[in-house]
């Protein structure tokens, strides 16, 4: 299954045979509502933290795609999750009211792809039958542990990113229809010593590259090979530096083909400075947005490089850089 040094080859490729996906009201704003399945009418949702609204999205994501693949929660073997909060709290907590077996996960915004390429990987070792698995982020959760309160009103560069409130879920199955998973590409963490957590995309850039060229070498690939390259939340300056890098090293990836999700979600006259960031930004563009494109036949192989930025509270209050990395996930219809 290893191909090249860094990437798994699908011997039996699953298939996402369902996806549940919600978002908050300034989600419902943007640019690709219709690929939502829910949204909320405020940040709270009905509960008494964010933090706890947070975990009440990752639950209702599940349950939606359970339902509309006409599942029970029992059914599922593994729930693999992910968040940005404090060790994983609202995906701990979720987990715990879903009662399947968990499987927590943390690569910052790379989550969903750890989740979908480790889901894959279990189905095709272990001959699971039903996996789980997806993250979710929480704007004013997100921003008030790795930055400010939002009701704080503090300036930012337009270097900075706006945290996706949302989550994004998919079933994975040995059995049944869908979009399949072929490959995936393991990162490595990429250390460019960039510390201003206000430039993430700048920061992840070099992992993304990296990534992208890693896959294309050890599946002997073009990068045509693929309708669509889409990185997880590089935003304007990150997807900026990372298709300078392609040109510098005579890798033909052309505009239109290469897509990020950051530049994805919100329509260009909402306020999000470079663009969207958090870990539910890449897990809602390609459960809901480009899952639906590869089910109408719109595309048929896209390439999925979910972005992290490995930063913590801890790291920045102490002036340290931030390490990124970058996991890819080819998706197909074969």
């Amino acid at each position: 299954m290893i191909t090249g040094k860094q990437t798994l080859e699908f011997e039996y490729p699953p298939s996402i045979i369902s996806t549940g996906v919600v978002g908050g009201p300034f989600e419902e704003l943007g640019n690709i509502p219709a690929d939502f399945d829910y949204f909320y009418s405020d940040q709270w949702m009905d509960e008494k933290s964010f933090e706890i609204a947070h975990q009440h999205m990752i639950e209702d994501a599940c349950h939606f795609a359970i339902e509309k693949a006409n599942l029970e929660t029992s059914d599922m073997q593994f729930f693999l999750h992910g968040d940005l909060i404090n060790q994983l709290t609202p995906s701990n907590f979720a987990a715990k009211n879903l009662a399947i077996p968990y499987l927590g996960l943390f690569s910052a915004c790379a989550t969903s792809m750890e989740g979908l390429a480790l889901s894959a990987l279990i189905i095709n070792q272990m001959k699971a039958g039903y996996i789980i698995t997806g993250a979710a982020s929480h704007n004013s959760a997100v921003e008030r542990q790795f930055r400010y309160p939002t009701e704080y009103g503090s300036q930012k560069p337009d270097t900075s990113q706006w945290t996706v409130t949302g989550a994004g879920i998919a079933i994975i199955s040995s059995k049944g229809e869908g979009p399949k998973v072929t490959s995936a590409t393991i990162g490595k963490v990429v250390d460019r010593e960039l510390k201003d957590p206000f430039n993430m995309g700048g920061a992840m850039a070099p992992a993304a590259y990296d990534t992208i060229t890693r896959h294309l070498k050890d599946r002997n690939l073009e990068p045509d090979y693929y309708d669509y390259i889409i990185t997880g939340d590089l935003a304007k300056i990150g997807r900026d530096i990372c298709l300078d890098l392609f040109e510098q090293n005579k890798i033909n990836i052309n505009n239109d083909q290469f897509i990020d999700c950051g530049l994805t979600i919100y329509k260009p006259e909402q306020q999000v400075f470079a663009g969207a960031s958090g870990a539910a930004c890449s897990a809602i563009v390609t459960y809901g947005h480009f899952l639906n494109k590869l089910n109408k036949g719109e595309c048929d192989r896209i390439l999925v490089v979910a972005t992290g930025a490995l930063l913590s509270p801890l790291t920045v209050q102490q002036k340290q850089t931030i390490p990124c990395i970058a996991h890819a996930v080819s998706i197909e219809n074969i």
